[in-house]
């Protein structure tokens, strides 16, 4: 049977996706789950993604065959940039069908696939396709990372806006509380996204991180 593939984006580029694909990664191997962690394509880097590496950490295990074979990370380039950008750096272009290619393959071996992208959802995989619209185009649902951070209400409710736009079923929000914030505008922030998410008729649940905890249903919230 071939494994389910679920992406992760963020609101922004720094809001912590590679903590939270590696952290959901290891919570399902205790679950005894055959999962792995992809990355569509890795910029300001050589070799072995830095986030793929990150994510074996989290996880608690060594570079996996799938890793050194490249389907974890189809691409790698150097320049740290958007990945239209970077590839054009190195007189490449990023193959859609290359990195399906490699997706397909993990689901055969695999149960669950988490999808980490890049930067935000808008992000520019090439000069014609969002990582949005790949995400659109292959079916897969989403889970979005947050924060309680100045300005993230306003990319929040724009990146569930562009998930709702394009009918990409919105798994559950992370609402990733790694930086200082004011008490106020963490339990602000969290409670208008909950508001506004019930508001646009989403039924995405807001699971919380901090200090790098999950909330103890979260995986069951976010049907995981």
């Amino acid at each position: 049977m071939k494994g389910t593939v679920v992406a992760i984006s963020g609101i922004d580029t720094g809001i912590g996706k590679t903590f939270v694909t590696g952290l959901l990664a290891k919570a399902l191997i205790l679950q005894g789950k055959k999962v792995i962690t992809q990355k569509i394509v890795q910029t300001g880097c050589e070799g072995v993604a830095e986030d793929i590496l990150e994510h074996r950490r989290l996880m608690g295990i060594e570079l996996q065959d799938v890793d050194r074979e490249g389907f974890t990370c189809p691409y790698v380039f150097r320049y740290p940039a958007s990945p239209h950008l970077a590839a054009r750096m190195e007189g490449a272009a990023v193959d859609m069908l290359n990195i399906r290619r490699a997706t397909f393959a993990l689901q055969k071996r695999y149960d669950l696939v988490l999808l980490e992208g890049v930067g935000g959802l808008l992000v520019p995989l090439s000069a014609d396709l969002l990582f949005a619209d790949y995400v659109r185009d292959a079916g897969y649902p989403l889970l979005l990372v947050t924060a309680p951070r100045l300005g993230s209400i306003n990319h929040t409710l724009l990146s569930i806006e562009a998930c709702l736009k394009r009918g990409i079923p919105l798994r559950g929000l992370i609402y990733n509380c790694f930086q200082k914030s004011d008490k106020p505008i963490t339990d602000d922030t969290r409670e208008f996204i909950r508001h506004y998410l019930l508001k646009a008729g989403c039924s995405a649940p807001l699971v919380e991180l901090r200090e790098g905890v999950l909330d103890p249903d979260a995986l069951a919230r976010l049907s995981l």
